[in-house]
């Protein structure tokens, strides 16, 4: 199968990603955390912050502050134990399920993403590590200074000698590929893209600076954390700084052309570090290989900006929501309260001011540092957000997109759109009925991949993720539940907001309002 069916088919007939007769081998699945063996470790506190309000302007990078840093962004917070209700084959079989839960979201709580670190301050000897989710330590795979290495990986753009550390998003493949199959890769992008908005908001509330680097040197990066590509890639590199004159972006001069993957690799011996899977039977998963493979690039000449491009638009009334300050609110409170409701909605009125406060912060989130933008003034988004609404104080039912930079919602159509979205779901896991907002992500339909090529549509599920974890956030914060879903009609939600003319496709549907929190045994995993 071409990589370009394979992209089509995820995005529009998920079902031919997946084998008619597959099934998951539940008995035989991984760990949803990688856990190294015969490495030295270095435990993080455990006396984790209840609150992020009030942080100092930046508080001093140490051993103390990273763990949280981690802890807040990938550790283990919760276990979960409730019951899986009976089906019709099974009328009296109700099944116990015990989650191990993070602040982030994952499908299926597998959580393919891994989180690495490359530390160079004096609290710890510098080197490489592991971020041990399961056991809350750092795993040390590679000791010495790679800042040079490291700059070099990245085309020389950023200044990694000013940084404090430099964080790696990777992604296992076969985490979740034994559950989804195919369709793993689409959400793969997504679990790296909400894990990286996680860190963002968190390093945000500390004080650090920050910078996502989509575009690196792949094998080199994975051979200075010990990864074998057939197995783990990284998806994005993230370096920290307290210091707000740090070097971003460096130019294209600077920039070696005989700084190759292959050359880079040549200057440190191989690592290949034993690590626990617990599958004992891996299945081939040669198109993710094929795409990862795809995506990766091996010269920093190939590095370049995305040019801005305008939205087509169309002509329909525009509602300016209302006016307000910045909405403050306590990340931690808001992670640990956040809930992906399925039957638990229930129906009820959304002020406009609600409504304003959700799309407002979510959409700030455009406003991070990133390597496609570079230095751009007001970078145009790539990733835009629609919604239909239904009884929204002041707002005819209908479909919207939301204008950022107006603040103001476009009308694309009116009417109640909920019968229609209903039938456009894969599975009847939610009652649509019940529920005031069905957003949608909307991002370009060729992912992107005429200017980066295959790397584009990782880029693009990435940059989804992060905008799906920042409204999860504000949901959270303003007491409403928030469900994140793939298993829609693509097609059909494009056909409610006429995309087809703009070139734009649906990426992601969340699902937002008041729940009743189902019953459920819940313990933090925190002091």
């Amino acid at each position: 199968m071409s990589l370009r069916k394979f992209l089509y088919d995820l995005q529009y007939e998920p079902d031919k990603a997946r084998p008619a007769d597959f099934e998951a081998d539940w008995e035989d699945a991984p760990l949803p955390y990688k856990l190294y063996r015969g490495l030295p470790a270095i435990g993080l506190s455990a006396e984790i912050p209840l609150t992020l309000e009030n942080c100092p302007a930046t508080v001093r990078p140490n051993l103390q502050t990273l763990g949280h840093l981690l802890w807040f962004t990938y550790g283990l917070t919760q276990i979960s134990h409730s019951c899986m209700g009976p089906d019709y084959a099974t009328p009296y079989d109700v099944k116990p399920m015990l989650a191990k839960r993070r602040f982030v979201p994952s499908g299926g709580a597998l959580y393919p993403s891994e989180l690495y670190v490359y530390v160079n301050f004096s609290d710890l000897p510098a080197g490489v590590y592991h971020y041990d989710a399961a056991h809350h330590r750092l795993v040390m795979l590679r000791q010495g200074n790679f800042d040079a290495y490291l700059a070099r990986a990245l085309g020389n753009r950023c200044d990694i000698s000013s940084c404090f550390c430099t964080l790696f998003v990777s992604t296992m493949f076969w985490k979740n590929f034994f559950k989804y199959h195919n369709f793993a890769y689409r959400l793969q992008g997504l679990d790296a893209g909400v894990v990286i908005g996680q860190l963002l908001e968190v390093a945000n509330r500390y004080g650090y600076q920050t910078c996502v680097y989509f575009q690196f040197l792949d094998r080199a990066v994975n051979h200075l954390l010990g990864l074998s590509e057939r197995e783990e890639s990284v998806y994005a590199v993230i370096p920290l700084s307290a210091e707000q004159d740090t070097t971003w972006f460096a130019g294209g001069d600077k920039r070696d052309a005989e700084d190759t993957a292959v050359s880079l690799c040549r200057e440190l011996p191989e690592i290949s570090p034993a690590h626990f899977v617990r599958s004992k039977r891996i299945l081939p998963y040669p198109l993710l290989l094929k795409a990862n493979q795809a995506s990766m690039q091996e010269s920093a000449q190939l590095f370049r900006p995305l040019e801005k491009e305008e939205e087509i638009l169309a002509q329909g009334e525009t509602i300016p929501l209302s006016r307000m300050e910045r909405f403050s609110y306590d990340l931690a409170s808001a992670c640990r309260k956040r809930f992906s409701p399925e039957m638990d909605f229930f129906f009820h009125k959304i002020t406009q001011y609600q409504l304003a406060v959700l799309f407002k912060e979510a959409t700030a989130s455009f406003a991070y540092r990133n390597d496609l933008d570079e230095e751009a003034e007001q970078p145009v988004p790539r990733i835009s957000l629609y919604a239909c609404l239904h009884r929204v104080e002041a707002i005819t039912d209908g479909a919207y997109r939301y204008d950022s930079k107006a603040h103001a919602l476009q009308k694309v159509r009116t009417g109640d759109h909920r019968f229609r979205l209903q039938q456009a779901l894969s599975l009847d896991n939610v009652n649509l009925f019940q529920v005031p907002l069905c957003l949608h992500l909307v991002g370009d339909r060729e992912h992107h991949i005429p200017a980066l090529g295959y790397r584009g549509y990782r880029i693009q599920q990435m940059e989804a993720g992060m905008l799906v974890q920042r409204l999860l956030l504000i949901t959270s914060a303003l007491g409403w539940g928030g469900h994140p879903l793939l298993g829609f009609d693509a097609k059909a939600c494009d056909e409610i907001y006429q995309l087809d003319f703009k070139r734009k496709t649906s990426l992601i549907q969340i699902l937002v309002g008041p729940i009743r929190p189902r019953p459920h045994l819940q313990g933090g995993l925190h002091i």
